[in-house]
């Protein structure tokens, strides 16, 4: 028991004579501090250097003088490495010894004083006028930037060397501006990210150049108009181009917010496709409609539901087609597809519900969607539900001109006739709100807005009619 007692006793002695007698702590870290000021050794990554000793024995008495006094002859060492240096043209040296003593807390004037010599020195040595004369050559062979042998770098070293060196300020301005002028040169190529690239490498230079305001301004016009065209096509469904306008913004402003939502609109946009050919067992379309969307956005929400109701569909078809449908399905169907046109010619297509000529010809396509018949009654309603979309759209029953679009859409799918309408009504909608917004009705005319904006994101005038509800908002 005695011996473990001692031997736990020798193992920790040192700490917790640390703990009992700092004081004997900080002598100890000041004596190595000394040792190692005397060597030269002034700072040191393994914690040995003068200045890591002092720094360690502060902190353990932070209010002590005599430390910070320690400290400060470090840095007054460092200014003395600094010159012994420059003396003997060690630059690399010079330079560091100088931060040291930055750090340390010299007074600048004393330090500057050094650095001043510092930069004479290195200028006398780096040949001033021949650096000058390879930047000179630099840019009359277009090498602008890019590398150590470019025109701006070359400049930039003999500034860091000389900053009032005039040949060299006029030669950086005039290199700026051959720069500017291919910026804009890639502006009206429409090379956006490369224009913007030398934007950028203009402004980190000197970001009051007198090109950089229109540059800017017209680079942000072009992605403003990017962003709309992109916003049109997408409310037209049409994708791929709305895709495009997309990601030019992106090459640009990779974090643009909203070309990021507009790509995941478009990725909606394909899944929502894919659903409804799904849902009329069109598996090969529905299939790379899906994948176009999981290509756009795979994490965006409506790719994992239209995969899921990709799949539902391939099991309902593959149970429709594992079992045939019976002599009483059959009939069924034949009398579905009777009341169906039965309903039609009552003029009954899409109402009342559930008994409407399309929701008949729904029903039989769910218990047989290859029957024959059941194809050409689809193929025989598609006028009609066209026909009611116009004459309900002529007679301004905006809603149930929806419910025939709906309908049209179900039985032709997705087409330019079918997306033509429905640009169409969605401008319908807008002039509607714009009337009853004039008849003192702001509600309706926010709903009438909103279901524009449920067929077409961006339909003329919806700007306009937003900006006179927000007017009329702010005067309540």
């Amino acid at each position: 028991m005695v011996a473990t007692f001692i031997a736990a006793l020798l193992a920790f002695r040192e700490p917790i004579a640390e703990w009992l007698w700092p004081d004997t702590r900080i002598q100890q870290l000041r004596d190595a501090g000394r040792a190692a000021l005397a060597k030269g050794r002034l700072t040191a990554t393994d914690g040995r250097g003068a200045r890591e000793l002092y720094e360690a024995a502060l902190a353990l008495d932070p209010d002590r003088v005599e430390l910070r006094r320690d400290l400060a002859r470090v840095g007054d060492a460092a200014l003395m490495q600094a010159r012994r240096a420059l003396e003997a043209h060690r630059f690399a040296d010079a330079h560091r010894s100088l931060a040291l003593a930055r750090e340390l807390g010299v007074p600048r004037a004393r330090v500057q004083q050094v650095a001043d010599e510092l930069r004479v020195r290195e200028a006398a040595v780096a040949g001033i006028d021949e650096m000058l004369r390879e930047a000179a050559q630099a840019r009359a062979d277009g090498r602008l930037d890019g590398g150590d042998d470019s025109a701006l770098e070359l400049y930039r070293r003999v500034l860091g060397l000389e900053p009032g060196n005039t040949i060299a300020l006029e030669g950086r301005e005039d290199t700026l501006a051959d720069l500017m002028q291919h910026a804009r040169m890639a502006l009206d190529e429409q090379r956006l990210g490369d224009a913007a690239r030398l934007i950028e490498r203009v402004r980190g230079v000197d970001d009051g150049h007198a090109d950089l305001p229109p540059a800017i301004a017209d680079l942000e016009g072009r992605l403003d108009r990017h962003r709309a065209r992109a916003r049109t096509a997408l409310g037209r469904q049409r994708l791929e181009r709305a895709l495009r306008e997309f990601d030019a913004v992106l090459a640009v402003r990779p974090h643009d917010p909203a070309a990021l939502a507009g790509r995941t609109e478009v990725a909606t946009a394909y899944a929502r496709r894919s659903e409804r050919l799904a849902a009329d067992f069109q598996f090969k379309p529905a299939e790379a409609a899906l994948q176009r969307a999981a290509e756009i956005a795979p994490d965006a929400d409506a790719v994992a539901a239209a995969t899921a109701r990709l799949q539902g569909a391939r099991e309902s078809r593959k149970r429709l087609r594992e079992r045939a449908p019976g002599p009483q399905e059959r009939e069924r169907v034949g009398a579905l597809l009777r009341a169906a046109a039965q309903a039609e010619a009552a003029g009954d297509l899409i109402s009342p519900p559930g008994d409407s000529a399309y929701d008949r010809l729904r029903a039989a396509r769910e218990i047989a969607p290859n029957d024959p018949r059941v194809h050409d009654a689809t193929a025989r309603l598609v006028p009609s539900a066209r026909t009611c979309f116009e004459n309900e759209l002529r007679e301004n029953r905006l809603a149930r001109a929806r419910q025939c679009l709906d309908a049209w859409r179900a039985l032709e799918g997705d087409s330019a006739s079918v997306d033509s309408a429905q640009r169409r009504l969605a401008a319908r909608w807008v002039a509607y709100g714009h009337e009853r917004l004039g008849a003192g009705e702001p509600q309706r005319a926010e709903r009438a807005l909103h279901a524009a904006r449920e067929l077409d994101p961006q339909p003329d005038g919806a700007q306009e009619l937003q900006a006179r509800l927000g007017a009329l908002e702010a005067t309540r």
